[in-house]
Parts: C-alpha cells; sequence; structure tokens
C-alpha cells in the first residue's frame, strides 16, 4: 500500500542494508512475485526531487533489463531536474527565473503549455506564474512574519515573470516515467515520485492501494494516521492529495494555510483540509488537487461532479470535527 498525505506523499520500502548517502542511486532487482502466470514484479528505486521515489512493475513481456531500467528511470528524472527544478541553480527554470537568455527544450515548453491551459480552465486558481507572489509568502516558511500587504500588490503585478511548477512537476515526472514503461511493454506498475501513477494490478493479483493520510495537524510521518484506503481501478490514473494540514503560518492566534490564492494574493481560508484527485494522468491529478485547494469544498465538490474523468475525496472540517465527501467512483475503506 502507498501512501498520500499532502503533496509529500511518500513511501519508502528500501531493500538495501546499510548507510544511504544523497546521490548514491540505489538498485532494487527485488522480486515481488513469480508465478506460473508469467508474472514477475520488481521495484527499483532511488533519490529524485529532494526525496526518494520507488517504481513496482511487472516485467512479464518485457526484455529491457532492470538494471537498464534502473538507469533510464535515473537519466529521465535527472533531466527533469535540470530542466524544470527550482531548487537546481543551473536548471533551465532556475536560469530563465534569473533573466538569463536560454533556450527552452520540449520539456519545458510542454510543461509551460499544459499550466497555461490549466491557469485559463481554473481562471487564474491554478497559476504557475504567480512565483513572485509565493516568494512574497516565503512557503516553505523562509520568515517568520507575514508580508506587507504593499509586497503582495506588488508580487501580483509581476506576476508572470517567473514559475513555479512546484504543484504540477511531481505529478508530471510521475506520467514521463510511466510513458517510458508503458513504452517498452510494461502494462502493470505503480510509479510513486511523491505523487502516484499505476495501472493495471500489484504483485498478489489485486488492484493497487493507496493510503490516504489524516489530514490533522501534527501528522507528520505518512501512514501513521490514515483517513482511509482506496484500491484503484486498473486503467492508467494518478492520483495526488493536497493539504493545508502540514504547512501553516500561525499568527496572532490565526492560522494561513500554505495554500495561496493566485487571484486575491492571500492564503485561502475555508474549512477544506485536504483533497485527493484522481485523473487519466498524475500531472492533472496534481494540478486538480492544488486547484480543489484553493476553491474549497463546495467548489471542489461540483468541479470533480462536473467532469467524468475525474473522482475526488474531499476531507474538510464540519464544525463539530472532521468529515469526507467522496464522488461515486472514488470508494475509501478503513482496510
Amino acid at each position: 500500500m502507498h501512501i498520500l498525505n499532502g503533496k509529500t506523499a511518500k513511501f519508502v520500502q528500501i531493500l538495501y542494508q546499510g548507510g544511504m548517502k544523497r546521490g548514491f542511486f540505489l538498485f532494487i532487482a527485488a522480486l515481488l512475485c513469480l508465478s506460473c502466470s508469467g508474472d514477475r514484479y520488481i521495484a527499483v528505486g532511488g533519490y529524485a526531487q529532494g526525496g526518494t521515489y520507488t517504481v513496482k512493475l511487472n516485467l512479464k513481456g518485457v526484455k529491457v533489463p532492470p538494471a537498464v531500467i534502473q538507469t533510464s528511470i535515473d537519466s529521465i528524472l535527472l533531466a527533469i531536474d535540470n530542466t524544470l527544478s527550482g531548487y537546481n541553480r543551473n536548471s533551465v527554470l532556475s536560469r530563465y527565473n534569473a533573466g538569463e537568455d536560454v533556450t527552452l527544450t520540449p520539456m519545458f515548453r510542454d510543461l509551460l503549455e499544459l499550466s497555461g491551459s490549466l491557469k485559463e480552465e481554473t481562471g487564474g486558481a491554478f497559476d504557475v506564474g504567480a512565483a513572485p507572489l509565493f516568494d512574497v509568502w516565503g512557503f516553505g516558511f523562509t520568515r517568520d512574519s507575514l508580508p506587507d500587504p504593499e509586497l503582495i500588490t506588488e508580487a501580483m503585478s509581476l506576476n508572470g515573470s517567473k514559475l513555479n511548477f512546484n504543484a504540477i512537476a511531481q505529478g508530471y515526472s510521475c506520467d514521463l516515467v510511466a510513458d517510458y514503461l508503458r513504452g517498452i511493454g510494461v502494462k502493470d506498475m505503480l510509479v510513486d515520485i511523491g505523487e502516484i501513477f499505476c495501472q493495471g494490478r500489484n504483485p498478489s493479483g489485486r488492484n493497487w492501494t493507496i493510503g490516504i493520510d489524516s489530514p490533522v495537524d501534527g501528522n507528520e510521518t505518512p501512514g501513521e494516521a490514515l483517513q482511509g484506503i482506496h484500491r484503484c481501478s486498473t486503467e492508467p490514473q494518478g492520483i495526488v492529495t493536497s493539504g493545508n494540514y502540514r504547512k501553516f503560518y500561525l499568527k496572532d492566534g490565526h492560522k494561513y494555510a500554505h495554500t495561496i490564492d493566485p487571484r486575491t494574493g492571500y492564503p485561502v481560508e475555508h474549512n477544506l483540509l485536504s483533497a485527493t484527485v484522481k485523473a487519466p494522468t498524475a500531472a492533472l491529478a496534481d494540478a486538480y488537487a492544488t486547484y480543489c485547494m484553493v476553491i474549497g469544498l463546495e467548489g471542489s465538490e461540483e468541479f470533480i461532479l462536473s467532469r467524468p474523468d475525474l473522482e475526488g475525496f474531499l476531507v474538510y472540517d464540519g464544525g463539530d470535527g472532521m468529515q469526507s465527501w467522496a464522488s461515486p467512483g472514488f470508494e475509501v475503506t478503513s482496510r
């Protein structure tokens, strides 16, 4: 079972004995299932995007050796880091934001085009061009005081001068890895790079299961307190949770959420605690989960129900305790 926990989903099952140092790519060729049907599941993993990644896949019908699959996935993730990372000072994104004259790669252009269409679709509630605004607020928490209103107004006037792909890049990364795996013939997979993409079945022959963390303040350990478990369908799908229960300001007794509404310049104030969205791709699930956290409970319910290609699970403060809402195709169980 993998864990969704508000934009920092991690499932780390490292089959490696000994010390792990950053920069060392793990190779996990763990045989998970071998049967007369020809199923042969392995897990590969390593470091990516400031954390770890795990990919489980069925080698049935696949002629590419596991070591080559590992190397190829690492190469894809390295290319993403060199293109889209805001933490890599030499990435295309960082040099673009610094005002350098850079050649935009096909990957950069692809994500920029997708993000632009999402901004238009959401009326600006999802906006990768609001990077100056996110910088002013200092999430994750580079300063301990609230920004001056004049700085917020100025940052909003600079919309589009810098980009921040944090709300979509991890989902997009999952999709690129999944595209590669499908290209070599993989039909059963689960890709976990902070966000999740899955299709087909797990080593036990059943559908993949996803654990959804309970969105309560102080729940810092993925999987420690679960809101529920979702069993995915077998078709390709991205599934992502976004929430405000781990990142927020507390100032003069008031809680300021991690999610900034690009349309107002200020943190959202509503009772939606977390939004889990299932979509045809992990990039869309990533972006739409963020969008739901901007528009709140009622808007999210209406949005999800209006889209036949989406399912969702919302957890909110009902006034007398935590409550949840699920779309008709999103079943959540306690085990």
